[in-house]
């Protein structure tokens, strides 16, 4: 067919390829290697910049963040010893209340607290950040997905802040003062007395409480190693029990305290994503095989 002078050519057409070419939404355009690093670029730049946002309001408001947020865990009228002494008295067992968190904190270096309340408001940007940081990546990352792909990850911004905000909080309030508590009350010897640098303790909360974050991400990781036919439901009930070891060690490892208490607490979660990890996977094959099933018939 030729075109005539009137004519104008549509860049997009209305049904494209569901399988076995790129994807490309109306609104999409090609795009060169040099244009696909510029648009990574104000990914990346937006994304960082709000993480600098919520730093800065976090270094603003010190009291907040640092009195009542991060050095929660250092008062016995925090949540969760108030919880503790709650189920000591229903249970009958006092040695549950938290009644003195034996330690002082104290800062060694001349700098050490205005470096403490850069770095630490650093890592509270990141987390309030997270979602909208992981949404911009996501974008980026988004038109480069098939249809069925696209289908398959919807919602994927939700469940990844979801699974972050739940192991954050876990972490805040589960691991974190269950290991302050500990470590502030052991002592190989009733003369020495614990006095902690802020920088330790404010590394140690940050630690955990990030890692609880991280490692909740594990169904995501099993939908897309799933996704990728990396890992199969079966091969991950066949290797349970070696997963529930390294489970173990890397609670054991994160848990800065021989707490057995807080090690437990840290991989009982654990479990059960990976439990739920499997299922995810398992839902993963069976909707590929059904796809597979009607592409045959």
């Amino acid at each position: 067919m030729t075109l005539q002078s009137n004519d104008t050519v549509k860049p997009y057409q209305d049904n494209w390829p569901e399988d076995g070419e790129q994807a490309a939404n109306p609104e999409e355009k090609e795009m060169s290697f040099l244009d696909h690093l510029e648009e990574l670029r104000w990914h990346i730049i937006r994304s960082v910049g709000s993480i600098f946002l919520f730093a800065i309001l976090a270094f603003l408001n010190q009291h907040l963040v640092f009195h009542v947020i991060l050095l929660g865990p250092t008062r016995t009228d925090f949540w969760t010893y108030r919880m503790l002494c709650k189920l000591g008295d229903a249970v009958g067992a006092a040695g549950l209340c938290v009644n003195k968190l034996d330690f002082i904190l104290q800062s060694r270096n001349v700098g050490g607290q205005f470096t403490t309340a850069i770095t630490t408001s650093a890592v509270i940007g990141l987390v309030c950040a997270f979602p909208y940081a992981f949404w911009e990546v996501w974008r980026f990352i988004k038109p480069g997905l098939y249809p069925a792909e696209r289908r398959a990850a919807r919602g994927a911004t939700f469940f990844v802040t979801l699974l972050f905000m739940m192991g954050i909080l876990f972490g805040y309030y589960i691991i974190s003062p269950l290991t302050i508590n500990f470590l502030s009350n052991y002592k190989i010897d009733p003369s020495i007395a614990n006095e902690f640098d802020i920088l330790s303790y404010f590394s140690t909360l940050v630690t955990l409480t990030l890692s609880c974050g991280l490692m909740f991400q594990l169904p995501i990781v099993a939908f897309f190693l799933s996704k990728a036919g990396v890992i199969h439901p079966a091969l991950m009930r066949e290797y349970r029990k070696h997963a529930y070891i390294v489970i173990l060690v890397l609670a054991a490892v994160i848990t800065p305290s021989p707490d057995i208490i807080s090690q437990i607490l840290v991989a009982m979660p654990l479990f059960v994503l990976y439990e739920v990890s499997i299922g995810v996977s398992g839902s993963v094959v069976r909707a590929r095989l059904k796809a597979l099933s009607q592409e045959i018939q």
